[in-house]
């Protein structure tokens, strides 16, 4: 005997439920298949590029940071052995020379408040920044 039903005047055989896959045509599915990992094989290799720069990007920044560094402990130990560096003795004379004039412009301006500090990578002036404060991360951000 026939396994077939009738629901609904139509004439369904036992099996797999849902739609049936339409007749798909091999060659145009397997062209969108190699068509869909030549996509995905550009993007990852877009990726990776973008994380070989980015890394690279790092790297660099940590080479000037350690520079940075050294330069700094260079500083320190010639402190320690009683002499000032010629590079802080700039930044020190260039710092008095800025207090100087912002004071006189300051003086002129009545009604401000001085908000000058005294560690050149944190500087805060809020006259000259339109009242925000900025931080410096290295001495060559510092303007002059």
């Amino acid at each position: 005997m026939d396994d077939s039903k009738v629901v609904g005047g139509k004439v369904k055989k036992p099996g797999k439920r849902g739609r049936k896959p339409a007749k798909i045509d091999l060659k145009a599915k397997l062209e969108r298949s190699r068509q869909s990992a030549r996509e995905c094989r550009a993007r990852k290799k877009l990726r990776y590029q973008y994380l070989e720069e980015l890394v690279s990007s790092r790297e660099r920044a940590i080479c000037a940071l350690r520079e940075e560094l050294e330069m700094y402990k260079q500083w320190c130990m010639a402190m320690d052995q009683g002499k000032i560096p010629s590079e802080i003795k700039a930044l020190l004379t260039g710092e008095e020379q800025g207090k100087a004039q912002q004071n006189s412009t300051k003086l002129a301006k009545a009604g401000k408040t001085e908000a000058n500090s005294s560690n050149p990578f944190f500087p805060c002036d809020a006259s000259l920044t339109g009242g925000q404060c900025r931080t410096f991360r290295t001495a060559a951000e510092i303007p002059r």
